[in-house]
């Protein structure tokens, strides 16, 4: 998944100097050509090796975290901070004092990456150094900077500023589009934490503020939170298979892949057991929400959460929604079916179909039809060749390679930490990827894409090039082998490389729109894309080698592992639908009709199929909520875009390089700072209907007729 940013703007967090959005492209021909280093290495070779040689570098200079020469210490984020907020505070003086014109939106988008550019860092090093003494140093960063923010977001002449430049017709239409629609998005992020309300207005705005991202925090501790039971409550034969704790069982999980339904059945009504404390943390979480979007100007929160996405509105999710339930409705009940006799087939006890069955019988059945076992699959996915893969694919398509970099001392905050450089063929180097991705103790557990550093074009004319962190959890290599992929890993790997290239090859203007920071529904788009690419033979093909022997992955092997995923599909994505619904629905209309535990009942037997269990309140496990609010359809609806984009210009030839090129010219280019659907438009030469991102979805999970006909000899 995109790692979701906590600094929302000049809002939310910054709101009208949101670290979080993206640009217009177009200045690769006026920008210098970075030359090629001679210290490069082959990317391959590079990820199937330990690294080498740091521990001779003893002696060397410290050059810091990221180059950063003021942290190759803890104590070196505070100064990196007092210098940030320095500068911030001279750039609030030159915003307040410039006439309004361009210069406005450069000053601002500076006074937003120096605030970024500590903020990113200690955002990502708070939760992924190693050492307790960097994460406890870049917390209390996140919090000096988010304090400033919050001043920034009631500065009433910063946003005054901005506001005599938007007021004036003429010069705004003298604008270009790109500076027009950053100037937008920061008045946009000013208003709505309500700093064009009255004194007393915009007090209880900034209130609502502290008080969601409180409340926020809370519920998400609480998601995760284990429930405990007394043993003697649980069937003695499967005790075994949770943790125990003196004569109570701790259930952390839903176990949805055990083999014994009773074991899952446990789990689901156990930990989902209603939190009387969450669920009154929920029920204020949605009504504070709704309050502000009010207070702001909105009919409801998911209206002030949808503007300038591609959805644009809540009345165009619901519709997009809705559709999509109906078309897949015929296929969902046939998903349900073929679950539900494989569950007879193998406990006839008790084959009624429950909400904690899926998971477990579908993978039964995708192993039985396709024997798709890892382990056949793993030796020929070694992380060298994997990013082989990678290096061909991008050079084919859009002229840019990697290649490995060795790290000065200091530069990384783990050892196996590899740090490619992004190198385009005429345009030299665009950019840098920390690649952090072998598992280690106290790590996050989830895959994610990192903004260190935002790519912005200098009043120098240089380029500020963009620094990223790609985030995974691979096996180290053992002495017999290298790394080892699962088929998962690898499209894993493909899906967060897909963000790391909408950061590499954005060449916006402004860092407050660079790369990935656009809307959501549009974020995850070329991520998707990706894994298109990760499951077609041809590419495939490039760099799946058996690591012992040198064979080629056969070409059946991937076929059954593309059609493996469709089975039981339209169930996986009825529940997506569900789920998005449901986060509709509690950001809709307020005060809400119902518990949110009744609408949960409600919205599932409506959109999924399978009965709601009493007792049990999902919604208090559904984190998604905090961060994707009113916004939780955007993975859908950019797999409706990714799904176009891939059958109209790459399915015939995914190594097309006029295609490649469109594609980082009309989408890639400008992060946030166009229109998404504009990008969308650009790039499919049609603007598409819901009714055609409902089919393009529903036409993937479709069996393709060659594998069919293949493994029915």
């Amino acid at each position: 998944m995109l790692c979701a940013r906590w600094l929302g703007g000049l809002g939310a967090g910054v709101a009208a100097l949101r670290p979080g959005r993206a640009g217009r492209g177009g200045f690769a021909a006026g920008i210098r050509v970075r030359r090629v280093s001679t210290s490069w290495s082959p990317v391959g070779a590079a990820f199937n090796v330990k690294p080498q040689g740091r521990r001779l570098d003893l002696f060397g200079e410290c050059r810091g975290l990221f180059g950063v020469p003021e942290l190759s210490a803890p104590e070196g984020f505070y100064v990196a901070k007092e210098k940030a907020l320095r500068k911030a505070e001279l750039l609030v003086e030159r915003a307040c004092s410039t006439p309004p014109g361009p210069q406005t939106v450069l000053i601002f988008d500076e006074l937003s990456d120096s605030l970024c550019r500590v903020a990113d860092l200690a955002d990502f090093v708070k939760i992924a150094h190693p050492e307790p003494a960097f994460r406890e140093a870049a917390e209390e960063a996140c919090r000096s900077i988010g304090t400033m923010v919050e001043k920034l977001n009631t500065n009433v002449e910063l946003y005054q500023s901005l506001q005599k430049l938007l007021a004036d017709k003429k010069l705004v239409d003298s604008l270009d589009p790109e500076t027009r629609r950053v100037a937008e998005l920061f008045m946009f992020d000013f208003e709505i934490s309500g700093i064009h309300l009255d004194k007393e207005k915009r007090k209880r705005a900034v209130d609502l503020n502290v008080k969601i991202l409180d409340l926020s925090s809370t519920f998400l501790m609480g998601t995760n939170f284990p429930n405990k039971i007394e043993k003697n409550l649980l069937p003695e034969h499967i005790r075994h298979n949770f943790v125990s704790d003196g004569d109570h069982i701790i259930i952390d999980g839903l176990h949805a892949e055990a083999p014994d339904d009773l074991v899952r059945e446990a789990a689901y009504k156990i930990f989902l057991y209603p939190n009387a404390g969450q669920l009154k943390c929920l029920e204020e979480l949605l009504s504070n929400r709704d309050l502000l979007a009010k207070l702001v100007g909105y009919s409801t929160f998911s209206h002030r959460a949808l503007q300038g996405t591609i959805a644009k509105n809540p009345e165009t999710v619901m519709q997009f929604l809705e559709k999509l339930s109906d078309k897949l409705s015929e296929r969902t009940i046939k998903d349900f079916e073929m679950i539900r006799r494989m569950k007879m087939k193998l406990n006839p006890q008790n084959s009624e179909l429950m909400p904690w069955d899926p998971p477990y019988y579908s993978g039964v059945i995708r192993a039985e039809r396709y024997n798709i076992e890892p382990s056949l699959y793993c030796p020929f996915f070694s992380l060298g060749a994997c990013m082989e893969g990678l290096n061909i694919l991008f050079s084919k398509l859009l002229g840019i390679s990697f290649y490995a970099e060795q790290p000065a001392k200091g530069e990384v905050w783990c050892e196996d930490v590899r740090k490619l450089a992004v190198v385009h063929e005429s345009e030299g180097l665009l950019g840098y990827i920390y690649c952090d991705f072998f598992q280690r103790a106290d790590k996050p557990h989830q895959d994610c894409h990192f903004t260190i550093r935002g790519g912005r074009l200098k009043e120098d004319g240089e380029y500020q090039l963009p620094v990223v962190v790609l985030m995974l959890n691979l096996p180290h290599s053992s002495r017999n082998s290298p790394t080892l992929l699962t088929p998962g890993m690898m499209e894993n790997l493909f899906h967060e490389m897909g963000h790391a290239m909408h950061s590499m090859l954005g060449r916006t203007r402004y860092q407050h729109v660079t790369g990935t920071r656009c809307p959501t529904d549009f974020a995850e788009v070329p991520s998707i894309l990706m894994e298109y690419f990760a499951n077609d033979y041809r590419v495939v093909n490039q760099f799946a080698r058996h690591y012992q022997t040198g064979q080629a992955l056969p070409k059946n092997m991937v076929s059954r592992l593309c059609e493996s995923k469709k089975v039981c599909a339209a169930a996986d994505m009825q529940l997506q639908v569900f789920y998005a619904t449901l986060d509709q629905i509690y950001h809709g209309k307020h005060p809400l009709r119902r518990s949110t535990t009744d609408i949960l009942k409600e919205t599932q037997e409506k959109f999924y199929g399978l009965p709601y269990v009493p007792d049990t309140a999902w919604q208090l496990r559904f984190s998604h909520l905090v961060g994707y609010g009113a916004k939780y359809y955007s993975y859908l609806m950019s797999r409706a875009v990714a799904s176009m984009v891939w059958k109209e210009c790459f399915l015939r030839d995914p190594f097309n390089r006029a295609a490649g090129e469109r594609y980082r010219r009309e989408m890639l280019a400008h992060g946030g700072g166009k229109e998404p659907m504009l990008m969308v438009q650009g790039m499919l030469q049609k603007c598409p209907s819901v009714d055609d991102f409902v089919s393009a979805l529903v036409s993937d999970l479709d069996l393709d007729f060659e594998t069919f006909l293949m493994d029915s000899e």
